[in-house]
């Protein structure tokens, strides 16, 4: 008679045999979830009949801040690409990024995602990075609140559409160059052009090309003084900086 004790050893052997055997079940990944590094691996979004991948970190844009929208008040005015704003269509507006870049927004609070087109400048206010048509506002939950935490990232266009998904072959994907540009420094908005020509005539003594846009703004026109920063995006991040650090704490990028 085997005594009790060894049938309860007998027992522990076997589990613990049982479970270091089986462990977790091994999940293929499919071919578009495998990471290969500076390759477009994200799922394709299809707009329009074109497949678009988030263009990796390295060559493309990402940023993450506050996203606002716009409606109807702006609705059928121009765009800053010569466009006519539709609040019904999925576009946004962007201080820098070329106009046409295909852009998914993220929203950080509620997970839910949404492909835009950039076709207008704005947010003209510091800290928010992306100003939605009303439509896509909606579709990622952002009408309500107004505003939200949101991460962009800039996609690329899929330079070619026979490639399987079982190939192991980057994605060869087109896009503009997001440093390059004509970057300015807004210093300063005004209701009295005078003011505005008071700050820009101090700029243009220093040596600096400056400009007066005007705009309608919340029923009224106002006039934004804006200082040339050069054709790199990066040293205009440094010019920015340089000037909140010497009085103009709302010194905000805008591409022309």
């Amino acid at each position: 008679m085997i005594p009790l004790s060894r049938y309860f050893a007998f027992f522990l052997l076997g589990f613990l045999l049982f479970i270091t055997s089986c462990g977790p079940p091994h999940i293929k990944p499919l071919p578009h979830e495998k990471k290969q590094p500076g390759k477009a691996t994200q799922r394709p979004y299809a707009i329009s009949g074109k497949r678009y991948y988030p263009i990796p970190t390295a060559q493309g844009y990402q940023e993450t801040g506050i996203a606002s929208w716009y409606g109807g008040k702006f609705h059928g005015r121009k765009t800053s690409n010569g466009e006519t704003y539709n609040m019904h269509a999925k576009t946004a507006a962007h201080k820098t990024l070329p106009m046409g870049t295909m852009l998914l927004v993220k929203n950080l609070q509620n997970g839910r995602s949404t492909v835009v087109r950039i076709n207008d400048r704005g947010p003209f206010v510091k800290g928010r990075v992306i100003d939605l048509s009303f439509t896509a506002a909606k579709e990622i939950g952002l009408v309500q609140k107004g505003t939200a935490r949101v991460r962009i990232t800039a996609l690329g266009e899929a330079a070619t559409t026979t490639r399987t998904a079982s190939s192991s072959q980057p994605i060869e994907l087109k896009h503009q160059d997001f440093n390059v540009g004509r970057f300015y420094i807004q210093v300063g908005s005004f209701e009295k052009k005078k003011n505005a020509r008071l700050l820009a005539k101090k700029f243009a003594a220093l040596g600096r090309d400056v400009v007066i846009q005007s705009f309608p703004a919340a029923g009224t026109q106002l006039f934004r003084v804006m200082v040339f920063s050069g054709t790199a995006l990066d040293a205009a991040k440094r010019y920015e900086k340089y000037l909140e650090k010497s009085g103009f704490p709302n010194a905000l990028i805008i591409a022309r």
